[in-house]
């Protein structure tokens, strides 16, 4: 014969969370340890941070402080902060929310909290079962824990954010120097963008910024849009016929991609002497080369563009 497993209240096994649960949970600390693969030691109970009380502070194998929290009922903000304010007070390195009902929301936080800090979050449900009438067992499921994966994702997110703000710093920069030698890109605003462009007086071509970590390129970019790859060809093919007066007007060779495996084409000046990576005290000299070259490009090409039909 199997027996059925039954879920109870949590109140009718531990009527008070702080004098039953946690009182219990020190004695029987190994269900957490089974739960999330911990060695859990030393427990104190009601441990004082700062004008709080820290349900529970105990150890790992390894030295590290672990602050445990317990909700015998519905996740909610108050407790997350608890955790929050425990975990910096102590200094502890592990933080334990065990609580019956985790909110998807702080699923969600705690997720992200393993991805963004140096401390491991684990988010245990808790849950009373028995099968007919034997005693009552606690069930511990982890709900959200730390992992290298989880680690790895934070890492991008925050290089992706760092990268983001670089570029928005670098343009700043950029076109406030650009502004004191041409009326070119005096109208747009920086953005988080690798590139950033002006209409060069007809639709579909514009003067395009890129920007690398390492690099930088000033081009002509012609795209008429969707289905107009044989336009983008035909107008290439026109500049491109007056590519040794384009090039003596603009004082250096050019590269000229007609990119035919693409819809798109352009004409560019590329630039290895260092991009938004490079220390913030290179920027002036790296941005004015580029800025230069985007002048000489577009008095090169204006001419000819401005007799396209």
């Amino acid at each position: 014969m199997i027996g059925k497993i039954q879920r109870i209240e949590l109140r009718s096994v531990w009527p008070h969370e702080a004098h039953n649960f946690t009182k219990w949970l020190q004695e029987n600390i190994d269900v957490i340890n089974d739960a999330i693969d911990l060695d859990i030691t030393n427990l104190e109970r009601e441990k004082a941070a700062g004008s709080f009380n820290v349900d529970l502070v105990a150890e790992d194998d390894s030295g590290n402080t672990i602050i445990i929290e317990n909700q015998l009922e519905r996740s909610d903000h108050d407790h997350l902060g608890k955790l929050v304010t425990y975990l910096s007070v102590i200094e502890a390195k592990v933080a334990i929310w065990i609580v019956a009902d985790p909110r998807p929301e702080h699923v969600r936080a705690v997720s992200w909290l393993n991805e963004s800090s140096g401390a491991d979050f684990y988010l245990l449900k808790l849950e009373a079962i028995q099968i007919e009438k034997s005693p009552p067992a606690p069930l511990l499921t982890s709900i959200v824990g730390p992992s290298a994966e989880v680690r790895e994702v934070g890492q991008t997110k925050k290089e992706l954010a760092e990268r983001h703000i670089l570029r928005k710093k670098w343009w700043t920069t950029l076109l406030d120097r650009a502004r004191k030698k041409t009326d070119l890109h005096a109208n747009i605003s920086a953005t988080e963008s690798n590139w950033i462009g002006v209409r060069a007086r007809k639709q579909g071509l514009n003067f395009n910024y890129n920007v690398t970590q390492r690099g930088a390129t000033v081009e002509l970019y012609i795209d008429q849009g969707k289905g107009a790859d044989k336009k983008n060809k035909v107008i290439f093919n026109k500049l491109y016929a007056h590519k040794e007066k384009i090039e003596q007007n603009f004082g250096d060779s050019l590269d000229w991609e007609r990119l035919d495996d693409k819809r798109a084409s352009r004409i560019a000046k590329r630039f290895s002497q260092g991009g938004y990576r490079d220390e913030e005290e290179k920027w002036p000299k790296i941005q004015d080369k580029v800025i230069d070259t985007m002048i000489c490009l577009e008095k090169a090409l204006q001419p000819y563009i401005d007799q396209l039909p």
